[in-house]
């Protein structure tokens, strides 16, 4: 009777363990341009979709295509009228990027301005010396204004689930507020559920 109770007990145990949380332990590295859809989120291929599809619009706009120079663009947050909670912050950044990259055109960081007018007080302050501090009035207008708002629309019906996102982004003239190219990306994914029981 004492066997099959330290049995019993053992079996117990080991049952806890197999159905307690698991630690990810076993790691490796992974292509991220390789497509694997985990679960229903907005994840990092839909990322790079979306950025590719902008950045090539914007390289082929008329306006950035056939200027002499590079035009100088001011990027605002991505807004996110989504029922999910992707990461915009993430999206801007890869749009803003790619673009820079190509070395057509170049971005003013609009989030920096209030730091750089601290600089900017700084080198005046006589702390730094005449001929290495930078002073105001030097800073690059803006041409262009990227914009965008990130949609989505999810539709569910008994096992099946329908998600559809849309990415649409413009960049407006600065002096003229015309719209000079707008482009869009849109992705449906569909899902089904899956019973997790045992049978």
């Amino acid at each position: 009777m004492k066997k099959v109770l330290v049995l019993t007990t053992a079996v117990a145990c080991l049952a806890l363990q197999g159905c307690g949380p698991k630690a990810f332990t076993d790691g490796a590295y992974d292509d991220p341009n390789r497509v694997e859809l985990l679960d229903d989120k907005f994840n990092e291929a839909d990322m790079q979709q979306m950025a590719s599809t902008i950045v090539d619009a914007v390289l082929k706009c008329p306006d950035i295509a056939e200027s002499r120079g590079r035009p100088t663009i001011a990027v605002s947050k991505v807004v996110n009228r989504s029922e999910d909670f992707p990461d915009i912050d993430a999206l801007t950044e890869m749009i803003r990027s790619n673009l820079t990259k190509s070395r057509k055109v170049r971005f003013v960081d609009r989030g920096a301005r209030e730091e750089l007018d601290e600089e900017y007080q700084y080198g005046a302050s006589g702390r730094v010396s005449k001929e290495t501090a930078k002073k105001a009035g030097k800073q690059i207008g803006v041409d262009y204004l990227l914009t965008g708002a990130l949609a989505t629309n999810v539709q569910q019906v008994g096992n099946d689930k329908l998600i559809y996102y849309k990415l649409n982004m413009k960049l407006t003239n600065l002096e003229t507020s015309a719209i000079d190219c707008e482009e869009e990306k849109e992705i449906r994914k569909k899902y089904r559920k899956k019973s997790l029981g045992l049978f």
